[in-house]
């Protein structure tokens, strides 16, 4: 089956919470303990599926150092997909999230841009408890999970949880005879609900 549409996936944050880590782990199963910071903006694809739909998504790599901020900005336009990320091990990782809420909110071109908060690090000493992380994500009405790059724990769930709830929002991305007809089973939407406390994520919207 090809795939039937292409979504654009930003992955936002500070500098240091491992935005580069989840993308590796996600699309080559990697973690590299000595990862470079990113210098204004990689990008990587992926194609998944997600139940019978398969996608190709264009991830966006944005650096977290104020610096760059300036050469980010265009990226966020057209995105149907963020995904901020902090780091459970430093709370200030955390609040500096709000500044990255208020420039989504500024820059993006679709305002029903998905958008999903991930506590990454779980391996680590945690300073910012679940349920931290879980108010900041229903105060913003995203999505909610927790993570770790180095085990790949929440990784995949993540980019499937933030494709699944893109698919299911209306006008968000491109309609057209190939994908119309897309939709998310019940049975598979009422799976999903039943293990969110397994998985340990929360939707609001």
């Amino acid at each position: 089956m090809d795939y039937v549409t292409t979504l654009k996936i930003l992955v936002i944050g500070e500098s240091g919470v491992g935005k580069s880590s989840i993308i590796l782990a996600f699309t080559t199963g990697d973690y590299n303990t000595a990862f470079p910071a990113t210098i204004g903006v990689d990008y990587k694809m992926k194609v998944m599926e997600v139940n019978g739909v398969k996608v190709k998504l264009g991830i966006w790599d944005t650096a977290g150092q104020e610096r760059y901020r300036t050469l980010t900005s265009s990226f966020y336009r057209d995105a149907h997909g963020a995904i901020l990320v902090y780091d459970v091990s430093e709370p200030k990782s955390l609040a500096k999230l709000q500044e990255w809420v208020e420039e989504l909110q500024v820059y993006s071109t679709k305002k029903n841009i998905v958008s999903l908060v991930v506590g990454n690090k779980i391996d680590k000493p945690r300073a910012v408890t679940r349920a931290q992380g879980q108010e900041f994500a229903q105060k913003h009405r995203m999505l909610f999970i927790e993570s770790s790059a180095k085990t790949k724990e929440g990784i995949e769930l993540a980019f499937e949880e933030l494709v699944q709830k893109i698919i299911e929002t209306p006008g968000l991305w491109e309609t057209g005879p190939t994908n119309s007809n897309i939709r998310i089973g019940d049975s598979e939407e009422a799976r999903r609900q039943q293990q969110s406390s397994c998985y340990d994520y929360t939707c609001t919207i």
